[in-house]
Order: structure tokens, then C-alpha cells, then sequence
């Protein structure tokens, strides 16, 4: 695996020092990204996972394995696919993390505190969370899934609703918005492309390719997280783990990127 992250840098490294186009510069980056696909240290973290999904774990010495994500009791394949959704039981909607944490609770006794004090590594060399690998082993049982998060229930739809006013509204010291740099074509990162959401393409790659290995990081991240960091660039208030509003904008690019193939945890740069 090492071995197979330093071919791939390797050849990102050689061609930097070139005069490239932006163009160019994405293709190099895809190439890398394809270098590393057949080997997503994601992989590990998904077999983690499936370990502590079938564990008796917490005060109630019990599995997951009866978790409803869904799709009904005990069932995980294809579940990422049609989340964020209402669940009738909580009398809300709830995206993967959020329902994970949930049946932490009602399941194996662990409380809110614990699940939320700290749910994301910090730093390259520190193990993953559990909740991270719960999180990688349910997402990789969607591969291959369409996109389908639903709006049949009004409290979904009054989600995407929500999730859409946020993700125009301006605001920080630099009066930025979701859409600032996802709402428009050509906008870039150092050298990474930033999907545009107002094309179904665009929304559906993005959607589709979160949690992902980041191997700038070492690490496997969420779209708990990813969503965390978004508004941390974007220097507004820290963004609350499982809080509402980041429900609410993971309901609005589910319901854009619909129809599109499921293939996280990807990996990106």
C-alpha cells in the first residue's frame, strides 16, 4: 500500500514542476486518483467496522445488527443510497451518521455524550474512531446503488428546503455561501476542481464519491466532517456534529446528485 501511494505521488510530482494548464493539472490528478483506486486504505477501515457492527458492545452488551438505517431491521446494503429520510420512530429526519449514533443508543446503551464528544481523528497518526469505521463498513455496502434520498414525507421536503437556503446564504467575514464555490462552473482549489450542484452530473459525482479516504490526511473522513471543514474554510461558526442544519445540507445534495452511482469511500487527494 505504501509502496503503491508513492508511485502515485511520484508521478503527480513529476509533472508539477512542468508549465501545466488547468486542464492538464486535473487530468495528473485523475491519473493519481486511478493509481490508487484498486488499493482505498478505506478498505481496512471498512473491515473494522463490520467487526464492531457485529460486536456486543455498551451497557446493553449488544450488536448492531439490528439497526433499522432504513431499509428495515438488520439491513445495511444499498441503505446510503436513500439517506438522508424521515424516520417515523424519532419523528425525524436523520442522515447515516446521525441514524449510526441513534441505534448506538437505543441498542447498546451508550449515551449522546460519549458518541459525540469526539467522533473524527485528528491527526494522521492517531487510530481511526469507531464511529468512522461504522461509518466506512455501512457506506460501502451501497456501492453500486442509484441515489434516491427521498421527498415524500413533507418533513423531507421542508429539509431540502432548509438545506437549499443554506446553501445560498452568504455570510462570515468574507460573505461566503455553499455556492460561492458550488454554485458556479470553472471554480477550483489549488488544483482540485469544485463540482457545481446546479448540474445534476456535478452533484451526483460529488454526492457519490463521500466519505472518502483523504490521503493528505491519512485518513478516512465522513461528510459529517467533510461539512465541518467546508465551513471552516468558509470561516463561519463551527458546524455542530449531527446538528439539524448539517442534515439539512446533506438532504439538499442528496435530492441534486439523484440518480447517480454510489462509490464511497472513494479517495481523494
Amino acid at each position: 500500500m505504501k509502496k503503491l501511494i508513492v508511485t502515485a505521488l511520484a508521478a503527480v510530482f513529476a509533472v508539477s514542476s512542468l508549465p501545466l494548464t488547468a486542464q492538464d493539472a486535473q487530468k495528473e490528478i485523475e491519473r493519481y486518483r486511478q493509481l490508487l483506486a484498486d488499493g482505498n486504505p478505506a478498505e481496512l477501515l471498512e473491515m473494522r467496522g463490520e467487526a464492531l457492527w457485529k460486536q456486543k458492545r455498551g451497557p446493553k452488551n449488544a450488536t448492531m445488527e439490528a439497526c433499522d438505517l432504513g431499509l428495515g431491521a438488520g439491513k445495511v446494503a444499498g441503505v446510503n443510497a436513500v439517506l438522508p429520510r424521515y424516520f417515523a420512530d424519532v419523528d425525524r429526519v436523520m442522515d447515516l451518521e446521525s441514524r449510526i449514533v441513534h441505534c448506538e443508543i437505543t441498542l447498546q446503551g451508550f449515551t449522546m455524550a460519549e458518541l459525540t464528544k469526539r467522533p473524527h481523528s485528528l491527526a494522521q497518526s492517531e487510530r481511526q474512531t469507531d464511529h468512522e469505521a461504522l461509518t466506512a463498513y455501512v457506506v460501502g455496502q451501497s456501492r453500486g446503488a442509484k441515489v434516491n434520498v427521498p421527498q415524500t414525507h413533507v418533513k423531507e421536503q421542508e429539509s431540502f428546503l432548509r438545506g437549499e437556503k443554506m446553501f445560498f446564504f452568504k455570510g462570515g467575514p468574507y460573505d461566503f455561501a455553499c455556492a460561492t464555490c458550488h454554485g458556479v462552473d470553472g471554480q477550483r482549489i489549488r488544483l482540485q476542481d469544485l463540482p457545481n450542484f446546479q448540474k445534476a452530473d456535478n452533484a451526483q459525482r460529488a454526492f457519490t464519491t463521500w466519505p472518502a479516504y483523504r490521503v493528505s490526511q491519512g485518513a478516512m473522513r465522513t461528510m459529517q466532517w467533510r461539512l465541518l471543514d467546508c465551513f471552516r474554510q468558509q470561516r463561519l461558526p463551527e458546524l455542530e456534529f449531527l446538528s439539524p442544519a448539517s442534515i439539512d445540507l446533506i438532504t439538499y445534495m442528496g435530492v441534486k446528485g439523484k440518480n447517480g452511482v454510489m462509490d464511497a469511500p472513494a479517495i481523494k487527494r
